[in-house]
């Protein structure tokens, strides 16, 4: 059988800047932790945890020592919180996302009502809505045309649009183009980044030739769910999987082309975990 990885594949740079940026504080000796888990990765997180960066759930539950702001970044109110109880801040908040929150924010200022095309209540769509709502606009999460608000639809409305930056583009063109339909002022910014663009693109040429594909990642990392959703239209036998030992030989027998693919919170050592498993099936 042979295993094919896609071309791009697996850890981002915004991601790996901010396991950097972890390990870094947790080597200095203070008390670390992460708000949430710094990326959609459990075995990353439990990685994490033994090297002595526990992520914790509010800033409340923060000992002291340092904070470090995870990848899908924060609403700016907790960056408010932690100075105000002396913690240090490391922001690893991935650049693509401070570009969405910043272009959020403008729209916001110059009066437009801002639509993020991503899903409501995933931490990175909501710390780019609560930039809009700080610089003083009115803003809705959507992932659906029809879930557009009449405030961003109706006659004369001044729009702005960013998009979550793991978002598909097919999601974000289908809601751009039923704002353009309806005739408002709309200023769009396309904020998915560029590794998001090509891990998709990657999936999809090598999902289209292959007899099966397997697609690694933490089951709550969004930008994964998305590869794993494009590659099951393009290849029926598409499997997500978050470790080697999830991979059921069965569900290879008679193929002769495995696909692999990884999300952006992925390490490449879990893909070679898993690349090595299935060429020893």
């Amino acid at each position: 059988m042979k295993v094919l990885k896609a071309e791009h594949a697996g850890a981002c740079y915004g991601v790996q800047r901010a396991l950097d940026l972890a390990y870094r504080a947790a080597r200095a000796g203070k008390p670390t932790c992460t708000l949430g888990p710094l990326i959609h990765n459990p075995q990353v997180v439990a990685d994490l945890k033994a090297a002595g960066v526990d992520a914790v759930e509010r800033v409340a539950d923060i000992p002291g020592g340092t904070m470090v702001v995870r990848s899908h970044g924060v609403v700016p109110e907790v960056i408010e919180e932690a100075r105000e109880r002396g913690l240090e801040i490391v922001d690893a908040t991935c650049p693509h996302v401070a570009r969405a929150q910043k272009a959020a924010a403008r729209l916001a200022a110059e009066g437009r009502f801002v639509v993020v095309v991503g899903e409501a209540g995933h931490p990175e769509v909501e710390g780019i809505c609560a930039h809009a709502r700080a610089a003083g606009g009115d803003v809705a999460a959507v992932v659906d045309a029809a879930d557009l608000p009449a405030a961003a639809t109706c006659a004369g409305a001044r729009v702005g649009v960013v998009v979550q930056t793991t978002q598909s583009r097919e999601v974000f063109e289908r809601v751009v183009s039923a704002l353009r339909e309806r005739g408002v002022d709309l200023e769009v910014k396309d904020t998915v980044c560029t590794a998001t663009r090509q891990r998709q693109d990657a999936a999809a040429a090598l999902a289209g030739r292959a007899d099966a594909f397997v697609v690694i990642g933490g089951r709550n990392s969004s930008n994964t769910t998305r590869l794993h959703e494009i590659c099951s239209a393009l290849c029926e036998r598409s499997y997500h999987v978050e470790s080697a030992d999830e991979l059921d030989p069965a569900w290879f027998a008679g193929c002769d082309t495995v696909g692999v693919t990884a999300g952006a919170s992925t390490p490449e050592s879990q893909i070679a975990t898993v690349v090595a498993r299935l060429e020893a099936m």
